[in-house]
């Protein structure tokens, strides 16, 4: 799905295991990595100061991936110092990556605007994708299965699909990098009705409702070559997406929003946010364009 992304860590999320792991990651369509740290900087007598110490401990730490490099790929190491957000979205930039990789823990809705400083400030500005891993099990996974986790990453995503506009702006982006590059093979397409609101509201059939609206739906993604499944579940939707990602055995879950970050405000929760908080598998956020 992706040919270039930059990786990022910040040494406490595990995610710079993935520094060992460059030919899976190869394998798995991604052409070129960047593999990005920040450093703070250093403040004495209140006068910023670049840390070189830090930043060179950094690159030596990050240099196994640019000694794996397989033939015909390229590994680039970024160690910048400053502000997280802004030098990720630079580097982003300037290597002009397809996908920004990053890790974040499971959060409460009470703690989620702890979550907010570095993730939340690139989501409102990043004009790429962001797949979410949880360190957690980043850190637990046995080397053979990182191996194939990470050869594996884009294969199968699950997209949350209800006719909305985030909805069909997912089923696009899929549909796009699918032409594009070969390592997407399947796709769950999966429509949750939510019980939550009035059965007078929700029509006389509508899991055949459901059905109906998929149809061309995934017969347009068939046409791209990519394997589609589809399936209609009733309902609380953040449980039965979930349901769905862990019963079909999926490699990560779709996710965007009607446009504002991916995270709204504090008291206003999102279904995406709310898979943030609680979903053990990658998340693949696509930002939606700016109006």
């Amino acid at each position: 799905m992706f040919k270039s992304a930059l990786i990022c860590t910040d040494f406490e999320d595990s995610i710079d295991r993935l520094a060992r792991f460059v030919p899976a990651l190869a394998a798995g369509g991604l052409e070129t990595q960047v593999f990005f740290h920040n450093v703070a900087l250093q403040t004495e007598r209140e006068i910023p100061k670049v840390d070189t110490e830090a930043i060179e401990a950094a690159k030596q730490k990050l240099a196994i991936a640019a000694n794996a490099a397989p033939h015909g790929k390229t590994v680039n190491i970024a160690v910048p110092s400053g502000r997280p957000s802004d030098n990720i979205l630079k580097a982003a930039r300037d290597y002009d990556v397809d996908v920004v990789i990053l890790g974040t823990p499971t959060r409460s809705l009470l703690t989620e605007k702890l979550f907010g400083s570095t993730t939340v400030g690139i989501t409102k500005q990043c004009h790429v994708p962001l797949l979410i891993l949880r360190p957690q099990l980043v850190a637990t996974y046995r080397e053979d299965e990182l191996t194939l986790r990470c050869e594996h990453l884009f294969e199968y995503p699950l997209i949350p699909f209800d006719d909305s506009q985030s909805a069909r702006y997912l089923v696009d982006q899929v549909k796009q990098r699918a032409q594009s590059c070969p390592t997407i093979k399947q796709v769950l397409l999966c429509w949750v009705i939510d019980d939550s609101i009035r059965k007078e509201l929700r029509g006389d059939d509508p899991v055949g409702h459901a059905n109906e609206v998929m149809a061309p739906i995934k017969a347009e993604l068939e046409s791209t070559g990519l394997a589609v499944e589809t399936e209609v579940r009733q309902g609380e939707p953040q449980d039965a997406i979930l349901k769905a990602a862990e019963i079909y055995n999926v490699t990560g879950i779709a996710v965007s929003t009607s446009g504002g970050g991916l995270l709204k405000k504090f008291s206003s929760p999102s279904l995406t946010s709310a898979l943030i908080r609680s979903s053990w598998h990658p998340l693949l956020y696509f930002p939606t364009p700016k109006s």
